[in-house]
């Protein structure tokens, strides 16, 4: 009981639309729309699109910890539709925040300088994909090409 063990599922690449929502300083701390304008995800066992208007409402806090709160739609290439929701944390030090000021090099920063992690689970009424209802998944975050998120997902054992 001292490991955890994962196996991967899929990397997801989802292509956010420009500019960024800022909808300012609120009594939680600034608070950041962003929305996904296209999106793929690719895996041993699924594939597909995420679909536009997925979106995560971040939550950049005071201490600069940024909260995500994220919904996906995701189409297989064989016409599932799923719900990813997921949760996490993203730690960017003041360095980093102004190297990926422009999402067109953002992908240009080193993974190691930033953290971004978050906890997927899965909805879906598609008896072919049933088995991702109850699944726990961890996802690591990295700034993609393109002004693009990407997250390498994979279900915990």
């Amino acid at each position: 009981m001292n490991t955890v063990e994962t196996t991967y599922l899929f990397d997801l690449v989802a292509h956010l639309e420009q500019p960024r929502l800022d909808l300012g300083q609120g009594p939680l701390g600034r608070r950041f729309f962003d929305r996904v304008g296209a999106g793929t995800f690719t895996g041993p066992r699924l594939r597909g699109e995420v679909l536009s208007g997925s979106a995560d409402p971040l939550l950049r806090r005071a201490d600069g910890v940024s909260v995500i709160n994220a919904r996906a739609v995701l189409r297989t290439d064989d016409d599932a539709l799923i719900l990813m929701t997921y949760d996490g944390r993203v730690v960017l030090p003041a360095d980093v925040m102004r190297d990926i000021a422009d999402p067109s090099r953002w992908h240009e920063v080193d993974r190691s300088r930033y953290s971004i992690r978050t906890a997927p689970l899965f909805e879906t009424g598609d008896p072919r994909y049933s088995w991702l209802n109850s699944v726990v998944a961890v996802g690591h975050g990295y700034f993609a090409e393109g002004g693009a998120i990407g997250y390498r997902v994979s279900q915990l054992l």
